[in-house]
């Protein structure tokens, strides 16, 4: 059981980027198309809580820690990742995301005083280069109007407010805070502010009828948004968290692979070279000299 709740997670979440793809493509704006996402997310996740009786209440102070949670997870970041994807194959895209371990890392310093053990700096430091070699030429000739320049910024962006959202949610679950409820409320919160900001900025409000954005919207928000996140949530309480991070080793392989067959994304040597150093730094930062065999589950961000 655990063997296909890990398969879930990876194969669902490495898909996901191209499936984004396939939104971008249309002629919904990208905030419009993520404010579609996480809207239907919500209202199932809604629905289910509603099904299953659980509570609702929350007081104010958890309804900002919410907020903030929605605003960074659900929200700016893939705003970010959407728009990145119209420049960037999705696989690179799932390939700069791969590094929120490393933002994660230093924001617990920031917020949670968690100070790393130099293996984890080493790992860091690795996974950093990695992306270094990959985008190497749009780095020493970063131009604010080229498409792949403003691409990797984007990316590295969303990637930020994916481990802010990740240090709310550390600080949601310290408290206490029921799961599913707090990623409807969440989710509800990142859409809301996504259709704000769309409205402000004057992106035309509307929806593609097509087949491919209509089964992509779906496959995103249910699959993507609930089904892999539900997989991993019952995985962490299966076999703890540091075992079941692993899958943010995984998932950009998927990501690559899909965006190889799919896409035409050709591999050049620096991308191998870098491909493998990135995932080399993961696991670097996510493995332990100990592992437990069970502990409190803690989230993980789905794309």
């Amino acid at each position: 059981m655990n063997l296909v709740l890990y398969l879930l997670a990876v194969l669902i979440w490495g898909s996901t980027w191209l499936g984004i793809k396939f939104q971008v493509a249309s002629a919904v704006p990208a905030p419009v198309s993520v404010c579609w996402r996480f809207l239907l997310a919500s209202a199932i996740l809604f629905g289910w809580s509603l099904l299953t009786r659980r509570s609702m209440r929350f007081s104010r102070r958890d309804h900002v820690l919410i907020l903030i949670l929605g605003l960074f997870t659900f929200s700016v970041n893939y705003v970010c990742f959407y728009e990145a994807e119209r420049s960037l194959a999705s696989g690179l895209v799932a390939l700069v995301f791969s590094l929120l371990p490393v933002f994660n890392m230093i924001n617990g310093v920031v917020f949670l005083r968690r100070y790393p053990e130099p293996r984890v700096v080493l790992g860091a430091a690795v996974g950093v280069a990695g992306i270094v070699v990959v985008f190497w030429p749009d780095i020493i000739g970063f131009d604010p109007h080229s498409a792949g320049s403003i691409g990797l910024l984007l990316s590295v962006l969303g990637t930020i407010s994916a481990s802010f959202g990740n240090m709310a949610m550390a600080r949601i679950q310290r408290s206490g805070l029921p799961v599913i409820q707090t990623n409807a409320i969440g989710m509800a919160y990142g859409a809301i502010s996504i259709g704000i900001y769309s409205w402000l900025s004057g992106a035309h409000f509307s929806f593609d009828p097509s087949p491919s954005y209509v089964m992509s919207l779906g496959y995103l928000a249910i699959f993507g948004t609930v089904v892999a996140f539900g997989a991993y949530i019952t995985l962490l309480g299966r076999i703890g968290p540091d075992r079941a991070a692993y899958a943010a080793v995984l998932f950009p392989i998927v990501a690559l692979a899909l965006s190889t067959l799919f896409e035409g994304y050709v591999w050049s040597g620096r991308a191998i070279v870098g491909a493998i150093l990135i995932l080399v730094g993961n696991v670097l930062v996510l493995a332990r000299g100990r592992l437990p065999q069970a502990t409190k589950p803690s989230s993980a961000e789905a794309c």
